[in-house]
């Protein structure tokens, strides 16, 4: 499975800090936002990733994460001219993804939980048709919400409803079969112009192959493209990483521990980032343990 991290769209909500800059480079607490979906896709095995982005942002996406050989992993890079929908992240990465799976990642989206790279892991596995991973929410009118049956099973999906007939909102997190290239393809532009993932997955809830994972509890979700969710993420890591000590998200530390780069590559990432900085001391100190 290859993962695509979608780093497009104009960051309407967050004027004026998107006037010059991209959103998923805005800072999440001690780190650039887009850091959190690229560690999520490395702690689910995931070592061949496309940043998709704006032409007048791609580059700084090159500058901050390279070619990915430091971490152990390979990372390319492709344009969205213009933001048309979030399935037209399959079309741009039509040529990486060849002839595979894909993991779909929104760049904006920050998810955590102790055993939920295992989940991924296990979910990238059973995969047959799509998945989505849906989060318990108490205002689920403001996003796209996931129907379900009395076992759980998922059998509709509804943006932004006036009535929920649940409190799942479906997150930034999608996994496909090779198969959904093709039909974002076939998809019929939105009155908006977009191709709509919501249509895309539709496709596969009236086949009955749309699978439904609710994170729940012991997870966390955020989806930081409001001035108020992106504080309460920077809040969120901000307490975690104080009380236990630990930096979430850390791309040197998830390389690591995940067998991709070795003691030695991780000092000399260290010593990169500068000891001058409190996060590359946590990753020289990581290397002396």
């Amino acid at each position: 499975m290859r993962g695509i991290i979608l780093a497009g769209g104009s960051g309407a909500r967050l004027r004026p800090l998107t006037n010059v800059h991209s959103k998923q480079l805005l800072p999440v607490y001690d780190k650039p936002m887009v850091y959190y979906p690229l560690a999520l896709l490395m702690q689910a095995g995931i070592r061949e990733v496309l940043v998709i982005s704006t032409p007048q942002h791609l580059g700084l996406y090159r500058e901050l994460l390279g070619d990915g050989s430091r971490l152990g992993i390979t990372l390319e890079y492709a344009v969205q001219e213009a933001p048309e929908g979030l399935a037209q992240a399959l079309l741009i990465g039509r040529g990486f993804i060849g002839s595979g799976a894909v993991c779909l990642v929104l760049g904006d989206n920050i998810f955590y939980g102790h055993r939920l790279p295992d989940l991924l892991r296990a979910e990238a596995e059973r995969l047959d048709g799509c998945t989505l991973f849906g989060y318990p929410v108490g205002d689920p009118e403001r996003y796209g919400v996931a129907e379900v049956d009395g076992d759980g099973a998922i059998v509709g999906l509804v943006e932004k409803p006036s009535r929920p007939s649940s409190n799942l909102a479906v997150t930034g997190l999608y996994m496909y079969g090779n198969e959904a290239v093709d039909r974002a393809a076939e998809l019929a532009p939105s009155a908006r112009g977009e191709l709509e993932i919501t249509d895309l997955n539709l496709t596969f809830v009236r086949e009955n192959r749309a699978r439904l994972v609710n994170l729940g509890r012991g997870c966390a979700w955020f989806d930081t493209g409001t001035h108020d969710s992106l504080l309460e993420a920077s809040l969120f890591v901000q307490l975690l990483e104080k009380r236990q000590g630990i930096r979430i998200s850390c791309l040197e530390e998830v390389a690591y521990r995940m067998g991709y780069i070795s003691r030695e590559q991780l000092a000399l990432a260290g010593k990169e980032l500068s000891d001058s900085s409190g996060y590359g001391r946590y990753v020289l100190a990581l290397a002396d343990a």
